[in-house]
């Protein structure tokens, strides 16, 4: 995984989303340009399936269903760099959390020297879930809120991730040391 600026030329296809998948949760919708993955969004399984309608859909849409397969497959996605330089860096830190393991709000928050509330903030606005794993930042007692949700298919989608990833977000360990060193650009 990458995260490089996207240029004011790198227009947003104006159909949307380039590729909707089906998931175990629902549906997956994947939004790009020539260059970047723009967004990667969870849908309701009512939601109809498309595409892919660009080659890089094609390739997060093939690497985004080994991750559903097999929670240890990597990503490698052109990412397009977006949100302030304090999500960005909320974000890095959630890409350091490894899989199996969950962290709540609080001991992320104290890692990186910020608040819970502004952590979960930022989990709630990851334009790039599965890749930068935010279901895998959780409440002291349960899953907690997924994409400024508490409830429907969200939250159903986080418990299935973690427990894709046989995460137990009510067994969480100690914080792993050193491992939350993320710089600032």
């Amino acid at each position: 995984m990458y995260l490089r600026p996207a240029t004011a030329s790198l227009a947003m296809p104006p159909t949307g989303l380039s590729l909707v998948m089906p998931a175990p949760f629902g549906k997956l919708g994947i939004r790009v340009s020539d260059e970047f993955i723009h967004e990667i969004v969870f849908l309701p399984a009512e939601h109809p399936l498309s595409g892919p309608d660009h080659a890089l859909a094609e390739i997060a849409g093939r690497q985004i269903q080994r991750y559903l397969t097999d929670p240890d497959a990597p990503f490698d996605l052109p990412l397009a760099l977006r949100g302030t330089r304090f999500r960005r860096r909320i974000w890095a830190a959630i890409g350091l959390i490894p899989r199996g393991r969950t962290l709540t709000y609080g001991e992320l928050a104290r890692n990186v020297e910020s608040a819970p509330r502004a952590v979960g903030q930022a989990c709630g606005d990851n334009p790039f879930p599965l890749v930068i794993p935010c279901h895998r930042v959780v409440a002291r007692h349960g899953p907690g809120g997924f994409a400024h949700e508490r409830g429907g298919y969200l939250l159903s989608a986080k418990h299935w991730l973690l427990q894709h990833e046989d995460a137990h977000p009510s067994g969480n360990q100690a914080p792993l040391p050193g491992l939350f060193q993320v710089q600032d650009d």
